[in-house]
């Protein structure tokens, strides 16, 4: 029950900086009212949820940090790790709006570091709060995660990042269960920043362009497909990597048709942290 209550009092006040800080939004850039380029108010400052919002939010944005880059990197930041720290969908648009504010290289530095920020985050979360709740939730998917742990201790690194470049489990739910399996906290920090880069790059590409459009037209002209082209490229390496080392060192399941693995009739033990 003190772990529940110490959860939701982080939740809580988590929400109410959040909320706040939405509030205390500066005046519109001077220069933009001057030319009469008006974009959005403060009820637009919400998880947009369609693409349509996504853009919105984007112009609006973008038109603040005219003048406020420091609070709209600051809200982004905040918005960010909210998500990501307490596991809730929908961080592919924050990547996407990433690149749309921040562009190449600086929208993927900051998904980037933020994804493995607030994803480690979750993991002190769950190891704090959530183990016993976690373990009577999902009691089969954590035994299955244990076993596959378990397996490969010797190349427990590369599993980790073939976890990330193939998931066999939504990436919530390793964040979530990791602290419960004894992945070292090193090890999970490294493989979600190095793992994750390529699905950030593409998100923060995808938002690049989408800032750089006004119509379908434009999406579609050979310049943007060789650019889509050249992206999957790059992302399908680590990836391709990846899979042939884990063919000669990972012990891997083969998931069965409904994506589940096969059950494990034993029963699991959340066994203490490792000291490293």
């Amino acid at each position: 029950m003190r772990s529940l209550v110490g959860f939701v009092s982080v939740v809580v006040a988590a929400s109410v900086y959040l909320y706040s800080l939405s509030l205390y939004l500066p005046a519109a850039p001077r220069r933009q009212i001057a030319a009469g380029n008006h974009a959005g108010t403060e009820s637009e400052l919400k998880f947009p949820s369609d693409l349509e919002e996504l853009r919105e939010l984007a112009e609006f944005l973008q038109f603040y940090k005219t003048e406020h880059t420091t609070y709209v990197l600051l809200l982004f930041c905040s918005a960010y790790l909210y998500k990501q720290s307490f596991a809730i969908p929908g961080s592919s648009f924050l990547n996407i709006l990433a690149g749309a504010i921040f562009g190449t290289y600086q929208g993927v530095l900051l998904a980037s570091v933020l994804t493995t920020v607030g994803s480690t985050m979750c993991f002190l979360l769950s190891q704090a709060f959530g183990k016993h709740y976690i373990v009577n939730l999902f009691p089969d998917k954590v035994s299955m995660l244990q076993r596959k742990v378990d397996e490969n201790q010797d190349c427990l690194f590369f599993f980790l990042l073939f976890l990330r470049f193939f998931p066999m489990t939504p990436n919530w739910f390793l964040n979530m269960s990791a602290p419960i399996v004894n992945i070292p906290i090193t090890f999970f920090f490294c493989s979600v920043f190095i793992g994750l880069l390529p699905y950030n790059f593409i998100c923060v590409q995808t938002g690049v362009m989408l800032s750089e459009v006004s119509s379908l037209d434009d999406l579609f002209s050979w310049e943007r497909l060789l650019q889509l082209l050249a992206i999957a490229c790059m992302a399908l390496v680590p990836g391709a990597l990846i899979r042939r080392l884990s063919k000669r060192r990972l012990k891997l399941d083969a998931q069965l048709p409904n994506g589940k693995a096969r059950k494990e009739h034993r029963h699991l033990r959340v066994q203490p942290a490792r000291r490293e």
